[in-house]
């Protein structure tokens, strides 16, 4: 637990231009899967069952989009705006599927700058290692607020 401990935050509005990119890479292993699924409680076959998985369409076990999208919110939190940041609408495409132990290349780029509304516009793409776009996303995010001091009205009546 962080209480009494300060959390450097991420970038105000003010901070942020149209245009701003991030780039970066995940690669699905196992132990990330497992505990996806396990805190989840998803047993879903498409995503653990190789016999039944190649039966299907996909051929073998997919990643759960849930699974994707987390990797997405997780770098707005972390990267871009950063901390005290929180995603208000997303809207997710997922294109191809994605197989065990892909590694994605995440494409964030900011497409809009909303002072009055506290709000930025951001699309998101993934590629697997091949080059091919396996998801699209476009989210809004309120970015960090500038903390208010606790102090700031104690002294006013002295």
């Amino acid at each position: 637990m962080l209480i009494g401990k300060k959390r450097k935050l991420g970038r105000k509005i003010n901070e942020i231009q149209i245009g701003e990119k991030l780039e970066m890479q995940e690669t699905i292993e196992d132990k990330d899967l497992l505990l996806y699924l396990g805190l989840t409680n998803d047993n879903n076959p498409l995503f653990i069952q190789h016999d039944y998985a190649s039966l299907t369409p996909f051929k073998k076990p997919v990643v759960p989009q849930i699974m994707l999208m987390g990797m997405v919110t997780s770098a707005v939190s972390k990267y871009l705006p950063g901390p005290g940041s929180s995603i208000t609408h997303s809207q997710f495409t997922f294109h191809k599927p994605v197989y065990h132990y892909s590694k994605l290349t995440f494409y964030f780029e900011i497409t809009e700058v909303n002072r009055d509304n506290h709000s930025i516009g951001m699309t998101v793409l993934a590629n697997n290692e091949e080059g091919t776009e396996v998801l699209h996303a476009n989210l809004n995010v309120c970015p960090p607020y500038p903390p208010k001091p606790i102090t700031s009205h104690t002294m006013e009546n002295f």
